[in-house]
């Protein structure tokens, strides 16, 4: 297997580290609340878990207001219940058949919070991204070890992962440094 085979090898799980990246940002509230923030919430119906998106139409009204209209009356109570336990900085006010969701404003210790968080993420996943790094270079001079990769291209393949590396890097701060601009409105 050459350097290039190993690399190309790895970039899909890069791509999917950025992805869920991006999914767990969408969860945090910035100025503008997002249905990702209360969509996958579990939700208790008759026994068995079921996630908030299943039970009912999730919609914007506004930049800082969402409203979840279950399917099901019933489901009105355990939707509130398990959103408050979520703790996703929202209020919930039943309106006769729907459930609305109003955000207060964010304070500037809250934007400092969220800014921690965003980092800490950031952080997590550049971990997962140094461990994927060091699996594959094990592996190139693994083959080189074996015969199967030249020495040259053994220091290619370094220089060539480096550069892979780099640039879902550069990709995770540009998405992170939006999200803060983003926060910090």
């Amino acid at each position: 297997m050459s350097y290039q085979e190993i690399i190309d090898k790895i970039k899909p799980e890069l791509r999917n580290l950025v992805e869920l990246l991006k999914e767990e940002l969408m969860k945090i509230r910035a100025s503008r609340v997002s249905a990702a923030l209360i969509e996958d919430i579990e939700v208790e119906i008759e026994g068995s878990s079921v996630p908030l998106k299943g039970l009912g139409a999730i919609s914007s009204l506004s930049a800082r207001e969402l409203t979840v209209q279950p399917w099901d009356k019933s489901y009105i109570e355990p939707i509130i219940s398990s959103i408050e336990r979520a703790g996703v900085g929202l209020t919930p006010v039943v309106d006769k058949d729907t459930i609305r969701l109003v955000s207060p404003s964010l304070t500037e210790e809250t934007k400092k919070n969220l800014v921690r968080i965003l980092n800490q993420k950031k952080e997590e996943t550049f971990q997962d991204i140094r461990h994927l790094r060091d699996k594959t270079w094990k592996e190139i001079q693994e083959g080189f070890q074996k015969g199967e990769i030249r020495e040259d291209d053994k220091f290619r393949g370094k220089d060539k992962l480096e550069e892979v590396v780099k640039e879902y890097k550069d990709e995770i701060e540009e998405i992170v440094e939006r999200k803060i601009k983003e926060i910090e409105g």
